[in-house]
């Protein structure tokens, strides 16, 4: 006997295959999308199926762009400067970036970073591309700007041996301890990195 209709049961398992949903999240949101208005069930459905038909990557730098638009403004802007490229993990930490104000440099998007335990090496990443940019764009600059952990530490160093002997400045976001964290919490990674790159007063 089936307690829950077929309809519900879908949605909580659609829902289940989000990145931190387990079964009892993916049951309320299902509840609760049951209960609300029906003109915002359906402005959530309308915007999931518009998803993938109107959004693309950019070829050169593959960040998110309109269906449609060639490339993305953050390469075609003129204000940018394309021999300067902070290359990210994914789409989303450009938005990080951006939200500083003080990068004015072009981006490229990796697609992930390198984790033989998930499965994902370098050919399923962009970095082909980004070497090819590197000559096309007759980059000066490339800032690492990938995770401190293992993934995005071993994800920059391949990088910078695929890019070989070219004349490109290779740097590395700093790294150090957040404001706001006591010595005791922070882990041995950021506490190195934070040693390495101590600055006098």
């Amino acid at each position: 006997m089936q307690v829950l209709p077929k309809a519900l049961l879908d949605v909580i398992e659609a829902f289940g295959v989000l990145p931190g949903v387990g079964p009892r999240s993916a049951e309320r949101f299902a509840y609760y999308l049951l209960r609300a208005d029906r003109s915002g069930t359906d402005k959530l459905s309308s915007s999931l199926a518009d998803l993938h038909k109107n959004i693309d990557y950019c070829p050169k730098t593959f960040a998110l762009i309109p269906k449609g638009q060639k490339y993305s403004d953050l390469y075609t802007d003129p204000k940018r400067d394309k021999s300067l490229i902070a290359v990210v993990a994914e789409p989303f930490d450009i938005v990080s970036i951006e939200n500083t104000n003080e990068f004015n440099g072009t981006y490229h998007v990796l697609g992930g970073l390198i984790s033989p335990i998930d499965g994902i090496g370098p050919e399923q990443l962009h970095i082909d591309e980004l070497i090819k940019r590197v000559d096309e764009d007759k980059v000066k600059e490339i800032i690492l700007a990938t995770s401190a952990g293992v993934e995005g530490e071993s994800t920059a160093l391949y990088v910078q041996q695929q890019l070989g002997d070219r004349k490109v400045k290779i740097s590395r976001l700093a790294r150090g301890l957040p404001v706001g964290v006591d010595i005791e919490y922070a882990d041995q990674i950021t506490l190195s990195r934070a040693l390495e790159g101590r600055q006098t007063l």
